[in-house]
């Protein structure tokens, strides 16, 4: 019986103490041979021994690639809720790299260890099946029910869930009793005898009872990993079989041996018990690479005797497949986006499933790799027609689009890699999925930045196709206004590269309608040089709201266009007066220049708080965490473009901060250099505008109400990266009518199925 895994190789080795880095240095050789596991016994008694846990964490330190584990975990001795948090803690330090193993140990019962009986085997089972709800209990952070586990042996009474690990940590168990097998069919993941143990006949018997412990639980057998731990030596002679269950002779005889456990009774991973390093590269030198060969060959004959060879990879696990979200065919996921498909159940999704804001549930993350993967993502998306679909680059967005209920999602953060192409020119290439604070940490050493919205984790997908209203905009324009081609993924899959020449109507629409037409994957952006400039945080008394805004707008557009403000303000605060929070960047490294700049608005209100300094622009936008984004709920989020700041907007604006409508109230510089660019040049049309407006809040605070009533009435356009409205008034409000037909007619012929619809969507 084969069980369609792949062929899979490790190493068991002695957690010896003496030497103490003994044991690590054959690790880190396991790791170079090529093995894809390194396992240790877990024998926390033996003063002989490190700790196998402290082992397996400092072997993760020194090692890349390979996989780690106990072999196996003694469950009496390691309470399954700690155990749990340590593998998954360790499973997040390594990059998804600890796999867990467990075992039932000889010490379950604290009475037995005082010369009390021990748990008989039935007992020992249902002890260890308690254990294994209590780990993945633990890991399962995206479940909301109380945390209960009612055991017997283990008890869980409301605790915290969590972490969640980098990847679907496997539970293998070692066991040979038919109870045990059985609970491997009903909860493991994957089988871990060693063959020295083992009569003819025992691997079969024992699938067997797996299988249908499996099928009878409502389990797919080949969820099942099935592995051996293996031992021997090699001779130059060709012997009649191993010695104790080892194997004995030189390496084409292991390979002859060991073909019919694979093809026969199902193993997918041999784990070689050795501490002889000579032995353990002679096995990865010419055992591994000739069973894989021949393997392979068999399977491709398709005579295998007994086979079971399911069409691709093994099937996701019962309880990845128990949270599935109706309506997506799972099973056609493309092969080439198999291995970074985020599902429900799986232990990334909690990572993936929020933006940072907007609180998601969608039914799959698809992370793709390359422009042909993006492709794959979205053949898989045009069969799923009345599926939610959202491309994602970094997940910020405040219109929340990149996430959804349900559905598909396209997440581009794979995509991240960045190179110059020519100096001389200040060309560089960036991958769409970037973030911005990475971005300017590679053009830093060169003397230069690109302006890119005011914080470091946005991606750079969304933004540069967008507009890009950052802290450079006045001097040097929007983000779009600096992409010089743009690669272009269409909704038939078809890969273009779109600039002034070829493709003029895509490159157009890219800029500023970008999430309409197509998913772009990477931009050559012509950047700028900047050295250091100044940083101001103001903070005023803005008591008189209205008079400050106006004086706050007219000092940003008369200053030199060295100069870029942001002004954010929130709801009125009882018995305190209304606070402006100012944030500058000026374009000098000269402090008087710097303090010129600013002088005419300190002398505007009261200053309640002040810091200048002189920076870089890497250190401005360097601002975000490398956390995962958990937005939740549904925020509101309203947006508009205006000219000069009027007394009459000013009035207003007071007007509605005072109603208490919104806790989040911004206005951003975007004119200067962005007036340079025709209206006509990009689908960014509203380039006579200075400023844009954007307010937070929610139903609860009738953000909407109070924005349509005092607000809407003074914008003259929107920037729809800070519109979570949808609907065609809002789509309208964005593009001036001429632009808008353009468009119309541009979605027409390349989306006109609009697969593209889950956005402020042009139909």
């Amino acid at each position: 019986m084969h069980y369609g895994h792949d062929l899979q190789f490790g190493t068991f080795i002695t957690p010896r103490n003496d030497p103490p880095q003994a044991a690590v240095r054959l690790a880190e050789l396991s790791e170079a041979s090529g093995y894809d596991l390194v396992t240790f016994q877990d024998h926390p008694y033996q003063p002989a021994f490190h700790d196998t846990q402290t082992l397996l964490t400092w072997v993760a330190a020194r090692t890349e690639r390979i996989h780690v584990a106990a072999n196996v975990a003694n469950v009496p001795l390691r309470p399954p809720a700690v155990l749990a948090r340590a593998a998954a803690s360790l499973d997040l330090l390594s990059g998804g790299r600890f796999d867990l193993a467990l075992g039932a140990g000889g010490f379950w019962d604290p009475i037995a260890a005082m010369g009390g009986p021990h748990l008989t085997a039935g007992q020992a089972v249902d002890a260890l099946s308690e254990a294994i709800d209590v780990i993945r209990g633990t890991w399962d952070v995206d479940e909301h029910a109380r945390f209960v586990v009612d055991g017997t042996y283990h008890h869980v009474n409301g605790a915290k869930r969590g972490p969640a690990p980098a990847h679907n940590i496997p539970i293998w168990i070692g066991a040979l009793k038919p109870r045990m097998l059985r609970l491997i069919g009903r909860k493991g993941d994957g089988w871990l005898p060693s063959l020295g143990y083992l009569q003819p006949g025992d691997l079969a018997r024992g699938n067997q009872t797996i299988d249908d412990a499996a099928i009878a639980a409502g389990r797919d057998p080949r969820e099942i990993r099935r592995l051996v731990n293996i031992g021997g030596r090699f001779t130059t002679g060709r012997t009649g079989g191993g010695r104790g269950g080892g194997f004995d002779g030189p390496a084409e005889q292991w390979v002859e041996q060991m073909l019919p456990l694979v093809l026969e009774d199902g193993i997918g991973t041999f784990i070689l018990a050795s501490d002889d390093p000579g032995t353990i590269v002679h096995f990865a030198e010419e055992v591994a690479p000739a069973l894989r060969a021949a393997v392979a060959a068999e399977l491709a004959s398709g005579v295998v005797s007994g086979a079971d060879v399911a069409a691709g990879a093994p099937v996701r696990s019962s309880t990845v497949r128990a949270k599935r979200r109706d309506g997506i065919d799972y099973e056609a996921v493309p092969a080439s986006l198999a291995a970074h498909a985020i599902e429900p159940g799986d232990a990334g999704y909690s990572r993936v499933k929020s933006t940072y804001m907007r609180g998601g549930s969608p039914g799959i993350v698809l992370q793709a790799g390359d422009p042909a993967e993006v492709a794959d993502a979205l053949a898989f998306a045009r069969r799923h027609p009345g599926v939610p679909f959202g491309v994602r680059s970094g997940g910020h967005g405040i219109s929340g689009r990149s996430t959804n209920d349900g559905g598909i999602v396209l997440d581009l953060s794979r995509l991240n890699s960045m190179r110059v192409l020519d100096a001389e020119r200040r060309l560089v290439r960036v991958e769409a999925g970037a973030r911005w604070m990475d971005v300017a940490a590679f053009l830093a050493p060169h003397g230069w930045a690109l302006s890119s919205g005011d914080y470091g984790g946005v991606g750079v997908g969304g933004l540069a196709t967008a507009g890009g209203i950052g802290w450079l905009v006045r001097e040097h324009g929007l983000t779009i206004d600096h992409v010089r081609a743009v690669e272009l993924v269409l909704a038939d899959g078809s890969i273009v590269r779109a600039d002034a020449a070829e493709h003029p109507d895509l490159f157009w629409a890219a800029r500023g309608a970008g999430a309409n037409i197509g998913v772009a994957t990477a931009f050559e952006f012509e950047v700028d040089e900047v050295g250091e400039v100044g940083f101001a945080q103001l903070a005023f008394d803005a008591s008189d709201t209205a008079g400050f805004l106006q004086a706050w707008g007219d000092w940003v557009v008369d200053s030199p266009r060295d100069l870029t403000s942001f002004l954010l303000m929130g709801g009125a605060r009882p018995g305190q007066p209304p606070v402006a929070q100012v944030m500058a960047v000026i374009d000098s490294s000269d402090p008087d220049t710097i303090l010129a700049r600013l002088q005419p608005l300190a002398e505007v209100a009261p200053l309640v708080g002040q810091e200048v300094r002189l920076t870089t622009y890497e250190a401005v936008i360097s601002n975000a965490a490398d956390t995962a984004h958990a937005g939740q709920g549904e925020p509101m989020a309203r947006s508009g473009l205006v000219g000069r700041i009027t007394p009459e907007f000013a009035r207003d604006a007071a007007r509605f901060l005072e109603s208490g409508a919104t806790p989040f109230f911004q206005i951003r510089a975007a004119g200067g250099a962005v007036h340079d660019v025709p209206a006509d040049a990009t689908a960014y049309g509203h380039r006579a505008a200075e400023f844009s407006v954007s307010a937070i809040g929610s139903s609860r605070h009738h953000t909407n109400e109070r924005w349509n009533e005092l607000m809407a009435p003074h914008m003259s356009g929107a920037y729809l990266s800070f519109e979570t409205e949808v609907g065609p008034e809002h789509v309208a409000a964005a593009y001036p009518p001429a632009t808008l037909e353009r468009l119309r007619e541009i979605k027409r012929r390349v989306d006109p199925d609009n697969l593209f619809r889950d956005n402020a969507n042009i139909a």
